[in-house]
């Protein structure tokens, strides 16, 4: 066994072991705490993990490299997401309209703010293209980026801190306009917090978590359609 492939070991158990200890510190918390939200996975993994690949010395395109096999079961999660979505098709034949008005305005609205905020604000393109494509589930936002021309490593970060967005003030939101419906409150996480969206919406229940994965694939789909144009419009 060479050293680089000790190495690849060592960094994806790594990323195992420090995914495993948050999911256990955010389950044992109390889901109303600050604590809660701090031991999310997605949000104490990442600390954990720049904790450790500093002291390490370990570059972050090496640790890339070495967890490439999860970025393949990631593509993997996102296809096996349409099998609720499958069982929930009747439910979406009958408020079909709706739900693509929805789509357009937010999806619409989600790349116009990023873009528009970039471009005021006079950051540089790569910054710029880097950001458009934060409302869209990780894999999907990572293959916009880089037909765009904008960094995977950032659009990763900003795409994380979008969902994770999402799931913090979605609740107070739909507290606030009394949203009871579970439809409704899916699809506004789907199309908004994406991924971590979906999964903050199973944990409702099966019907809520369908209507986010609608909203989550409907968004990634409508996005990497029309997104390229967009940028490619506004950069010039």
């Amino acid at each position: 066994m060479t050293m680089e492939m000790i190495n690849t070991i060592i960094l994806c158990a790594l990323t195992i072991i420090i995914f495993s200890l948050t999911h256990w510190l955010s389950k044992i918390s109390i889901s109303v705490s600050f604590f809660h939200i701090l031991f999310h996975p997605m949000i104490m993994s990442a600390f954990l993990v720049y904790i450790f690949l500093i002291s390490l010395e370990v570059d972050y395109q090496s640790y890339r490299i070495a967890n490439e096999p999860f970025y393949f079961f990631l593509d993997t999660a996102i296809v096996a997401l349409a099998i609720p979505v499958y069982n929930q098709l009747k439910q979406f034949k009958e408020i079909f309209k709706p739900l693509i008005l929805t789509l357009i305005f937010a999806a619409s609205l989600a790349s116009f703010s990023a873009l528009g905020l970039a471009f005021a604000f006079g950051l540089e393109v790569n910054v710029l293209t880097s950001i458009a494509p934060k409302s869209v589930t990780t894999p999907i936002a990572l293959r916009i980026a880089e037909e765009i021309g904008g960094d995977p490593s950032m659009t990763t970060g900003i795409v994380v801190a979008t969902g994770l967005m999402g799931i913090i003030f979605g609740p107070i939101v739909f507290k606030i306009l009394n949203i009871q419906d579970d439809r409704i409150r899916g699809y506004i996480l789907g199309i908004s917090a994406h991924a971590i969206g979906s999964a903050r919406a199973f944990k409702i229940n099966r019907r809520c978590g369908s209507f986010a994965v609608l909203g989550l694939g409907m968004t990634g789909v409508f996005t990497a359609l029309v997104l390229p144009y967009l940028v490619l419009l506004i950069v010039n």
